[in-house]
C-alpha cells in the first residue's frame, strides 16, 4: 500500500506544513479544515468566510472535506464515517450542529441514493483557533471503496 497526498491553496497548508489530506489503502483522513477563502488569502493575510456565523463556516469547511475525499478517489459524502467538530465558543454548538445536520446528517442520501451519516464528535476548544475569525475547524475520516 502507498501513501497519497493532497494538498490545497489554503495558507495555513503552507504556513505550518501540512496536507489537507492523506490516503493509506481505503483510508482517507481530512485535516482540520475551516472556512478559509482561497481567492484572496495569502499566508500572510488568511481571509476567513462568513465572519461571526458558525453554521455557514461548518457547512463551507464539511464542502471542503467532500471535495478532499473526492480528490483522494472516494465517492464523497457517503464515504465519510467520522466527523470531529471543534468548536470556539459553546453557543455556537447548536448552530455548527444545524450545518453538519444539513451537509452530513443522517437521513440525507448521496446523488446515487447511498445513505449519509457519520459518527460525529463536538468539542468546546476554548481559547480558539489560530485565526479569531474561525468559529468551527472540521476533520473527517473516510473509507474509500476499493
Amino acid at each position: 500500500m502507498s501513501k497519497q497526498c493532497y494538498a490545497t491553496d489554503s495558507p495555513f497548508e503552507g504556513i505550518i506544513g501540512y496536507y489537507r489530506a492523506v490516503r493509506h489503502g481505503q483510508h482517507i483522513f481530512v485535516s482540520g479544515t475551516t472556512a478559509v477563502d482561497p481567492n484572496p488569502s495569502t499566508q500572510s493575510s488568511p481571509q476567513i468566510l462568513f465572519p461571526g456565523d458558525a453554521k455557514q463556516q461548518t457547512r463551507v469547511a464539511l464542502e471542503e472535506c467532500i471535495k478532499a475525499v473526492r480528490a483522494m478517489g472516494g465517492r464523497g459524502p457517503e464515504d465519510i464515517v467520522r466527523v470531529k467538530m471543534f468548536v470556539s465558543r459553546r453557543e455556537d454548538c447548536l448552530a455548527v450542529g444545524e450545518g453538519f445536520r444539513e451537509v452530513l446528517g443522517k437521513g440525507n442520501a448521496s446523488s446515487s441514493g447511498v445513505p449519509i451519516g457519520a459518527a460525529a464528535t463536538m468539542i468546546v476548544v476554548h481559547n480558539g483557533f489560530i485565526d479569531p475569525a474561525m468559529l468551527v475547524e472540521i476533520e473527517v475520516d473516510a473509507i474509500a471503496p476499493e
